[in-house]
């Protein structure tokens, strides 16, 4: 087929609901063997434009177009069944999770074969084997006879995205759709990805790819198109975009990309050395593993956080990170070793006498929308945490305070009222701050705060803790698998693999001179600007 293999003229989509279009008078084309990325903030109908090229909008989008092409095919007027033909076998779609897109209680093998059960005229079950083990091959499963026949949950994070990359091409469409494919992954794991993808596209695929990641999409694209309230605001080739940007907003965007900035000198920096916030010393952790062996999740931890730095803690998934946050917190125990926290005993000890210094530590999660309760207001989220602190008062004081939260970090107190899925994602983990600051904590805990937002996003959050930080003397704890959030960050580094610290040092000792071929491993796969 001559001409592009996938093209969009002037597509609008709405909702009811909606004053205006959530995608307006978007037109762009995708040449086989070449990638188009698009980006921009959440909200900005990345996503959506990128399903109506599966049939996949919600079923009360309205899509008008004057027209969209799929592989050669006119698909404006397209029946649910008319998709269903097109899609794994013309085009295929890899979303950001994984775990969520594959099911649980079948084995990669059913997965990847339904695709081909459906495409195929009556399929033998030797021919189904054949190629699911072809497009495992061609997705890079290492062991594809062994792997085939697991369920997800006995995949790594990066095995189970190279099975649904597996999935979406086992029936050889011309198109692939990858929507945030590394942004749950760590940078090792990304970069392997990131190998695949580019070795599809040289093979002959059209790639549309969805990001907020502008290291990933400065190196897999040719050409990208920015987005913002539903618009196309430029499309240039790639080098075009990152060296001669044209919209103020695409400069804003890439400005917003963490790289690491100059340290503000610090009393440990000067000579006089803070008190110790938080430590840990010889810290073992492990959990029941198959015919109930212990599986080791922590080997020998120990650590130290002086009052008002930012300890950095990277490595991929799986490396114990979480765990360690959680031990930190007081919300596990260690099998063995000691956390003191302010210089007293915080784990193991019994419950009853670390609820009374609880507020002195706290957590922001990864994920807002899993942190707050959906059905409570932003002011009942604030004062129920307020109630925990004696100091807080009652009543109208409460309320005052809560008001005083919200402009803390940055939100209108017209918020208030209003529930977490009435805010975007930005202001909801600015909620999810304001809370953990409620009771005046010394130590936060920031177990991937900015891993779920867009660049723009991101760079806020980040400018506000380190501005909280400052005014509060806050000290901070940043837990990451992105390597450039981790040295935008932080004082010190900590590197984990496989539960063990590797390597441990000062931010631009570990970054410059790193010892451990782990971690040269680790930034040898970020395309984050560590410069």
């Amino acid at each position: 087929m001559n001409g592009p293999v996938v093209e969009l003229r002037s597509v609008s989509i709405s909702f009811p609901a909606s004053k205006k279009p959530v995608v307006s008078n978007v037109s762009f084309h995708i040449n086989a063997g070449e990638c188009l990325a698009l980006v921009g903030e959440s909200g900005s109908g990345k996503t959506l434009t990128a399903l109506s090229l599966l049939g996949l909008t919600p079923a009360d989008a309205r899509v008008e177009s004057l027209s969209i092409s799929v592989a050669g095919v006119k698909v404006s007027n397209f029946s649910q069944a008319d998709w269903r033909s097109l899609r794994g076998t013309s085009i295929g779609l890899v979303s950001q999770d994984a775990l969520v897109s594959l099911d649980p209680l079948r084995t990669v093998e059913a997965e990847v074969g339904e695709v081909l059960e459906i495409s195929r005229p009556r399929p033998t079950r030797s021919e189904i084997s054949s190629s699911v083990l072809k497009a495992l091959r061609r997705a890079a499963v290492p062991d594809p006879h062994f792997r085939k026949g697991q369920y997800p949950h006995e995949l790594s994070g990066g095995l189970r995205q190279r099975a649904l990359i597996a999935s979406a091409i086992a029936a050889q469409p011309r198109i692939l759709v990858a929507d945030e494919p590394t942004t749950a992954l760590d940078s090792i794991t990304g970069a392997h990805i990131f190998d695949l993808l580019k070795s599809l596209k040289d093979s002959g695929l059209a790639l549309l790819l969805v990001s907020h990641d502008l290291g990933l999409v400065r190196d897999l694209a040719d050409r990208i198109a920015v987005m913002r309230d539903g618009e196309i605001v430029e499309l240039a080739p790639t080098a075009d975009i990152f060296h001669h940007p044209q919209h103020p907003y695409t400069r804003e965007l890439l400005a917003a990309t963490p790289s690491r900035k100059p340290r503000a000198s610090t009393t440990a920096e000067s000579g006089a050395e803070g008190a110790i916030a938080i430590s840990c010393s010889g810290v073992h952790q492990s959990y029941p593993g198959p015919e109930g062996r212990a599986v080791p999740a922590l080997h020998d931890v120990s650590l130290q956080v002086r009052s008002g730095r930012t300890l950095g803690i990277v490595g991929e998934s799986g490396s114990g990170k979480s765990t360690l946050a959680r031990i930190l917190m007081g919300l596990e125990e260690p099998d063995s070793g000691v956390v003191e926290l302010e210089g007293q005993r915080w784990s193991p000890a019994p419950e009853k006498s670390r609820r009374l210094r609880r507020g002195h530590i706290q957590l922001v999660e990864q994920n807002p929308d899993d942190a707050l309760d959906p059905r409570w207001s932003v002011g009942r989220i604030l004062d129920e945490a307020l109630k925990m602190d004696t100091s807080a008062g009652v009543g109208s004081e409460r309320t005052t305070r809560v008001v005083e939260l919200l402009e803390r970090v940055g939100l209108s107190p017209v918020l208030h009222s209003r529930k977490p899925h009435q805010l975007s994602g930005g202001q909801r983990q600015r909620v999810a701050i304001a809370r953990a600051l409620a009771r005046g904590p010394a130590v936060l805990v920031c177990d991937e705060p900015v891993s779920a937002l867009d660049a723009s996003v991101q760079s806020h959050i980040l400018s506000l803790l380190t501005s909280l930080q400052s005014s509060l003397g806050l000290t901070l704890i940043m837990i990451s698998h992105d390597i450039g959030v981790i040295a935008h960050m932080s004082d010190d580094i900590i590197v984990m693999r496989e539960g063990r610290i590797v390597e441990t040092g000062p931010r631009d000792t570990v970054l410059d001179h790193p010892s451990h071929p782990f971690t040269r491993a680790l930034l040898a796969a970020s395309r984050a600007n560590l410069s």
